[in-house]
């Protein structure tokens, strides 16, 4: 078969061309593009339509199998503290109420092009404004737009290169129940910077003065040099222990 150009029409489906023929597969809102009648089927599952030149051929079900994984990674989620979870998807309807429900989730809304999960993200923004901070999961081409606008945009890894360049963080190996991994870890390393920054100020807000010379203006002693230097090693050799402190989390 000697197949011509492909293109992609976004969060609808693809066309190309195969020995002078046009094929069109994708979802209903394409065939609604192409003006194409196509057949309503009521089984649970993404359903794939597909055109011949511009007549109707038939469709195929394609049904996703929830991981366990994904049940895991939305517990530890809400164990680590996350307010909401909502789901952006482009299947059906019925669908992503099917998933919502085995994976416990908060919200979803279904049947998305891309830049309507743009918009559902900016609407989550402006409704959790000042509650929180906003991350958005993905790993497809559709999501990289909402990857980009989310306050946090973590990407698969394995998912589309536009995902992951758009995302402030990759999950490297693909597992999603990380993600709470992440965030734990994250909140450890800025707890850990505040700490470095306070013992780091505290403790030159204290010796800096000394190694002026304040004590000898009441009748103190003067700091020996060898002492101050020591003392600055001891401040850095302090900061840098504690920051070794993250070497041991889990």
């Amino acid at each position: 078969s000697r197949i011509g150009k492909i293109t992609e029409h976004a969060g609808m489906g693809l066309e190309a061309v195969i020995d002078g023929k046009t094929y069109f597969v994708g979802n209903g809102k394409l065939m609604d593009e192409l003006g194409v009648k196509w057949q309503e089927c009521r089984s649970v599952g993404t359903i794939v339509h597909m055109a011949v030149d511009g007549e109707y051929a038939g469709h195929i079900v394609i049904s996703d199998v929830v991981k366990s994984d994904a049940r895991d990674a939305i517990a530890a989620l809400k164990r680590a503290g996350v307010q909401k979870t909502v789901m952006l998807t482009g299947d059906r309807e019925e669908v992503a109420a099917s998933v919502a429900k085995q994976l416990g989730l908060d919200e979803f809304h279904a049947q998305l092009l891309p830049g309507d999960k743009v918009e559902r993200v900016e609407a989550l923004l402006a409704a959790e404004s000042g509650k929180g901070k906003l991350a958005f999961v993905g790993d497809g081409i559709n999501d990289a737009p909402a990857l980009a606008q989310a306050d946090l945009g973590i990407a698969v890894g394995g998912g589309t290169d536009v995902a992951i360049e758009s995302a402030q963080v990759v999950l490297v190996n693909g597992d999603i129940r990380n993600i709470s991994t992440t965030l734990r870890l994250s909140k450890a390393t800025i707890r850990n910077v505040k700490e470095n920054l306070f013992w780091a100020f505290g403790y030159n807000i204290i010796g800096i003065p000394v190694a002026a010379g304040v004590l000898h203006i009441f009748g103190g002693p003067l700091l020996d040099p060898m002492i101050a230097a020591a003392a600055m090693s001891l401040s850095s050799v302090s900061v840098v222990s504690n920051a070794l402190r993250l070497k041991r989390f889990k």
